[in-house]
């Protein structure tokens, strides 16, 4: 076995700590959900690889140790927070006033390209501090830091989550676009799913905005 692949049980510990982490609802399934209702399952599936590349990066930062200067520097970690929460904010803003919500509503001016559903997955991914102190905190669990092939392993257990996590975000894409044509024939039920995609939105970024630094 290569030397930067973890033993078995590490690896099947950290599937299973994947899994919950994946059946856990956040931001990234929020905006999912609200691309795949909006504009179809193609954007659903362009956001969630949107996500994905961000989980890249992050585990690219992690391994680098870059992250770890992030969380420990306040005034970063305070910027990472606000922009987060901006980012959010800015989506429920859209799915009120510009019809961000369902692209069927009256006041939907245009449909996104894939390419923006797929910005739009690497942005609230990037500005979530919550999967920044998953990163940061949880995923070197798994790896000992006396280890010379640490940063190897971290890259692996990275590809791992991704594995594991993108037949999750398929299922949640085909699951809302079904919903979806349940719940879409009518306009106030069209208004409803703005206002609560932009309640959601806006409960995350406050959710956001109290994540503590672990010191």
């Amino acid at each position: 076995m290569p030397s930067f692949v973890p033993d078995l049980p590490v690896l099947l510990a950290f599937a299973v700590a994947t899994v919950v982490i994946a059946l856990t609802p956040g931001p990234d399934m929020a905006l999912q959900l609200s691309r795949t209702v909006n504009y179809g399952r193609p954007h659903g599936l362009f956001c969630m690889a949107g996500a994905m590349t961000g989980i890249v990066v992050h585990t690219t930062l992690v391994a680098l140790g870059i992250s770890v200067l992030i969380v420990a520097a306040p005034t970063l970690f305070l910027a990472l927070k606000i922009a987060g929460a901006l980012y959010l904010l800015y989506l429920a803003y859209q799915a009120i006033v510009h019809g961000g919500g369902l692209k069927i509503a009256a006041r939907a001016k245009r449909t996104p390209t894939l390419y923006e559903s797929y910005a739009s997955g690497i942005g609230i991914n990037l500005l979530n501090p919550k999967v920044v102190l998953f990163f940061v905190t949880f995923l070197p669990q798994f790896v000992e830091r006396s280890d010379a092939n640490a940063s190897g392993k971290l890259f692996f257990l990275g590809g791992e989550f991704i594995l594991i996590s993108i037949p999750f975000g398929i299922l949640t894409v085909l699951a809302a676009e079904q919903v979806a044509r349940l719940l879409t024939r009518t306009k106030w039920v069209q208004k409803a799913l703005n206002w609560s995609f932009a309640g959601v939105f806006t409960t995350f970024a406050g959710v956001i905005l109290t994540a503590q630094a672990r010191h």
